[in-house]
Parts: C-alpha cells; structure tokens; sequence
C-alpha cells in the first residue's frame, strides 16, 4: 500500500471529479494500473486534496479487509470527505443480478462494483462522507452512482485535457511522473553484476578494515564523514569534480554502515545541501549491490519524504527492506510511512534528532 501526503496542495474543484481523476498520476508520482485509490478531503471547504491512498486491486474474497485497511490509513490524516476512484482496464460486469447493493442503480455492470460497496461502507462507518466513487478506464471516468446515460457501461466522460492546478503544484516540487510503480522502482534497483562496481566494494571494504585497525572506530567514522561531504560537494550543480566514480560510491557505501555516520548524513536532509545529498543517495542506492543499498536508500526515503514525494519513498523503503529486512531505522520509517505520518511531522522528528547528536557531539 502506498500513503502519499498532501502538502501544500491547492484548492480543487470537486464539482468536477474528472479532474481529480486525470490527477491521479500526480497525486502518486506514477500512472496507476489496475489500483483502488482514495483521496482525502478537507480544508475550510472541504475541497483540500489531503491524503492519497494507494493499492493494488484485491481479490474479490479479501475486499472487505482491503477497504477497512485503506478506510483506516485514510483516516489517520482526519479527512471531512474523500473521492474513491478504481483505476482498472477490467470489462464491463454483464451479470447485473449479481451487483451487491448499497450504489444506485447508476453503473450497474461497471466492474469491481463489490469493492466499490465494501469502501462506502467501511468509510461510512468511520464517518467519512463519499463525494463520488469513480472507476478510470480507457481515457475516461465513470461515477459509480451516476444514474445518467452518460455514465452507462459502455458511454464514459473522457479525463480533462490540460494542465490542472494539481498536476502544476507537482510540478513546481520537482516531482516526475513515472509510466508506473515499476518504473519508478526502476529508477533505483540492485545494479546487474558489475565487476567493476564489485570490485570497487572488495576494495572499499579492505580499505576500511585497515583503517579501523589503524585509527580506531571513532576515526574511521570520521574519515567517513569527511568521504560523505566531499562526494555532496561533488554532486552539486556545476561541481567541478563532476558525480563520484565507482570507488567514490563504494567508499561511501562502506563508510554509510557505521550508524553514527548514517544519522549524521540524515541531517544533510534539513540543510541547504538536502537536493546534492538527495541526487547522492540516489546514485548509491542505484549503483550500490545487495545488501549494501540498504543505508542509501534509507536515507534517500528521508530526503524524498520530506519534500512530499510520498512514492518514491515508499518504493526507497521497500529497496532498503528488500536488501536488509532487519534494518532498523528502515523498518520503523516504514511503520510510520504506514501511519501515513506527514513530511512535516518527520521534519520534527529529524531535527529532534540532530538536536540529540549535537548534545552527543558538540564539535560534531
């Protein structure tokens, strides 16, 4: 399940629920396929696009359970209202018998009716009005309780064309759309096997046992530190040294296993130099083998989070637990990921934290 916070989004207009649905690739940083969304509502009109919720389409047995787990991330943002949309390319559902009540007639023989119901009665339950429940098919959006023809199985209303104000405040983060989940995981999977960057590891990792021979801990952990604000440096724009090479990259990977080192770098994502450390752990996480991507994309879910990338933090948290289950600060941002907890709550968070290190560590 994906949680994406709600930021600084703009004021929509929910008369129109085709332009929230065109959204959609917006609010969650990729084109969704076959996926059950929710979008939370509030604000003094109550037209404040908050929380998005995202997952897979369930099984028709286990609707029930996916609508109260979904209804329940939802609610932890206390939406007044929210917009249901299924996102599926699934026929039309022939056997109208067969439609479970609780939606009008409207849409009757649309597919996965089912789930439709078991969301507005999970939602009703937890006092969250439904302003419309859409499916998106083909290019266009159908209400599930619209009783008109425009919304009969095979008509539809074709998704708004244009730029919305949504798409253009995901624009002005930075945020880019990818074709979907996979390729948005794509963009920082475990390498192939090259040798090249295996051997640049084999080196790293000789090079840190000599040293933790020679200078202790604290030391290494001070090199560390030094390797990390060099390769930022070289990572801003137009730094001369241009992006760090393979060994540069496996040095940090080395050096980012050592936990004071790892939550020193956390800070660099309040800082002015939270974009170049960003773009750093992303060519880490991308370049580093299993398991050693685990840290640089620990800290790559921070820096994205923080900025309301809720997505690609998801997809940097299942990296990080896909290369090392057991890592800790990657386990507990995943349960607060899930809590949907907001960027500005885990900004208190980190400053909290590197208010405690530099009690620790004055000269740190």
């Amino acid at each position: 399940m994906d949680a994406l916070p709600g930021q600084d989004r703009p004021e929509v207009r929910i008369s129109d629920p085709g332009e929230v649905a065109a959204a959609l690739p917006h609010l969650l940083g990729f084109h969704p396929r076959e996926s059950v969304v929710l979008i939370g509502l509030g604000g003094r009109s109550g037209g404040r696009v908050g929380l998005t919720v995202r997952a897979d389409l369930p099984r028709a047995g286990d609707a029930a359970v996916a609508a109260r787990r979904l209804t329940r991330s939802l609610c932890s943002d206390r939406p007044t209202g929210a917009l249901v949309v299924v996102v599926s390319e699934a026929p039309d559902d022939p056997d109208l018998d067969a439609a479970p009540g609780g939606l009008p007639p409207g849409g009757t023989g649309l597919p996965h009716r089912g789930l439709a119901h078991q969301l507005l009665l999970a939602l009703d339950a937890a006092g969250v009005g439904v302003r419309d429940v859409l499916l998106v098919r083909r290019g266009r959006w159908w209400s599930y309780d619209c009783p008109y023809p425009c919304c009969a199985p095979s008509a539809g209303t074709p998704l708004p064309e244009g730029v919305s104000e949504l798409a253009a405040a995901a624009v002005t983060t930075g945020q880019v759309v990818a074709p979907d989940r996979a390729a948005l995981a794509a963009r920082i999977a475990a390498p192939p096997d090259r040798g090249g960057m295996l051997a640049g590891c084999l080196r790293a990792a000789g090079h840190c046992s000599a040293r933790l021979r020679e200078v202790g801990r604290a030391g290494l952990a001070d090199e560390s530190w030094a390797a990390v604000r060099h390769a930022v440096d070289r990572c801003r724009p137009g730094a001369p040294d241009g992006p760090p090479d393979d060994d540069v990259i496996a040095r940090l990977l080395w050096g980012l296993r050592d936990a004071q080192v790892r939550d020193r770098a956390l800070q660099l994502a309040l800082g002015a130099d939270a974009a170049a450390a960003e773009q750093l752990w992303s060519e880490c996480t991308r370049r580093a083998p299993s398991p050693l991507g685990a840290a640089p994309a620990t800290l790559l879910a921070v820096s994205v989070w923080l900025r309301g990338d809720g997505a690609m933090a998801n997809v940097a948290l299942d990296r990080a637990l896909g290369d090392d289950p057991h890592h800790g600060l990657a386990r507990l941002l995943r349960q607060a990921l899930d809590a949907c907890l907001g960027p500005a709550d885990l900004r208190q968070l980190v400053e909290r934290a590197q208010g405690a290190a530099a009690r620790r560590d004055p000269g740190g």
